[in-house]
């Protein structure tokens, strides 16, 4: 197919040979502006490093960046598509592009070592790095990204799509509106960046709201090596559950097996006001009352 797939006519022609009906559950919107599509890219490949490049995209749809991606010089595409009925559509739109595999599945439920299969042959030429791409629907975008920053993909750098008010979330500065635990779990494993805001009419169909493109760079090293990363979450958790409440009462609740006295004794070690809230603390504060916390639990 020489068509680029982006182009409105041409998706919608896609769409009507294969008899495809948009399904609202899975957050179908298919990306068709090429500017968009560019930038995608061009972001992917920022700052990437190596020889062996594999792109892991996540919801193909009809192939649209699939087809960017694969066109930009990835030694292997691996587009990971839930809907059965995309597969045969998939088939068709990227015939012509050996380097792309089309992979069936739950992208929530792939763990690094299937993953890695994808692209066994290319390892065996030396190391591979790996980039996560993908257009992301709201209801998915905090578990799909967690799971891929959890479970041990080998990942270089993440270029994600999502809705506008999710990217502030994931950027978000102590003492903002938008800082939270998704900002604190993002920041844990990746230095984030918004790359560029997208229309809701770059989209087939329209989805109705203003999306962004960020972009994640995953730390080489761990933030803290010395603070274990379930108990970082455990105070992150705690400290955003009732986002009213101070951190000493919210931590309270959290940590109910620790005394008044302990609690007490924990903040002035770390150095921190336990009158202040959640959303005041920087990244390194948090890590601060962690260490904190290691003394006394």
């Amino acid at each position: 197919m020489s068509d680029r797939l982006y182009q409105p006519t041409v998706a919608r022609g896609v769409l009507q040979r294969h008899g495809f009906t948009i399904k609202k559950h899975y957050g179908q919107n298919f990306l068709i502006d090429g500017n968009v599509l560019d930038d995608i890219v061009e972001a992917t490949w920022h700052g990437a490093q190596g020889d062996r490049h594999v792109a892991v995209e996540i919801g193909p749809g009809i192939g649209t960046l699939t087809q960017a991606l694969a066109e930009s010089g990835f030694a292997r595409v691996v587009a990971i598509e839930k809907d059965r009925a995309l597969i045969p559509v998939l088939a068709d739109t990227l015939a012509r592009y050996p380097e792309v595999r089309i992979v069936q599945g739950d992208a929530l439920r792939i763990e690094a070592a299937d993953l890695a299969a994808e692209w066994a042959d290319i390892a065996r030429e030396g190391p591979v790095t790996v980039h996560l791409v993908a257009n992301l629907p709201y209801y998915i975008t905090t578990p799909l990204l967690m799971h891929a920053l959890e479970s041990g993909w080998p990942l270089q750098s993440a270029v994600v799509m999502v809705q506008r008010e999710v990217a502030l979330r994931m950027v978000g500065l102590p003492g903002t509106r938008d800082y939270g635990a998704l900002s604190l779990a993002v920041r844990y494993y990746c230095q984030p960046e918004i790359v560029r805001s997208v229309s809701p009419g770059c989209f087939l169909p329209n989805p109705g709201v203003d999306s962004s493109v960020v972009r994640l760079v995953l730390r080489t090293e761990p933030l803290a090596p010395d603070v274990p990363r379930s108990l970082f979450f455990r105070i992150v958790k705690g400290a955003f559950g009732q986002r009213r409440k101070t951190l000493a009462n919210a931590l309270r609740s959290e940590f109910a097996e620790l005394s008044r006295d302990v609690l007490d004794a924990t903040f002035e070690r770390a150095g921190i006001d336990p009158g202040r809230r959640g959303e005041t603390l920087a990244i390194e504060e948090f890590m601060d009352l962690a260490r904190s916390f290691l003394t006394s639990l």
